[in-house]
């Protein structure tokens, strides 16, 4: 039996946050119940539901989306990839693949063309997702001050 078989997909609501943090520490190590509680209200604004997945009944994975509102000079038909969680027993299963599909088709009906996500370099395992996913690099440059 294919394990997608038993995934769902709905929208993401503030009432998945626990869970949401839970996946959040174990892949990280933190708790940032404040952090997610704020992601989570931004993203019930965004015009774009963020979306999760679950199996069993229990949240197995997350993804934060939205469609630009011409912040910096960015126009609207942008959308952007915040942030994909998925428990580590889920992994490398399609869950990823299955969230980033159905936020594709929801920023393609509100007629986005282009999706950005940040993945940090010597994130390959990212870096290789995005790419399987059909991203490059493309033409902005992330620039940074230490302080």
């Amino acid at each position: 039996m294919d394990p997608l078989e038993k995934v769902s997909l709905k929208p993401l609501t503030i009432k998945d946050l626990n869970a949401v943090v839970a996946i959040d520490y174990a892949l990280l190590g933190k708790k940032r119940s404040a952090y997610w509680a704020n992601k989570l209200e931004q993203a019930s604004t965004s015009g774009i539901p963020s979306l999760a997945a679950e199996a069993d009944g229990k949240l197995i994975g997350f993804i934060l989306g939205k469609a630009s509102g011409w912040e910096y000079a960015i126009p609207e038909n942008i959308g952007w990839i915040d942030t994909i969680g998925v428990v580590k027993e889920w992994q490398e299963k399609g869950v990823s693949q299955l969230l980033f599909k159905e936020m594709y088709s929801m920023f393609k009906k509100v007629g986005v063309d282009t999706i950005y996500v940040f993945v940090e370099w010597r994130k390959w395992d990212l870096m290789k997702f995005f790419e399987s996913m059909g991203f490059n690099r493309g033409n902005m440059v992330h620039l940074e001050l230490k302080i």
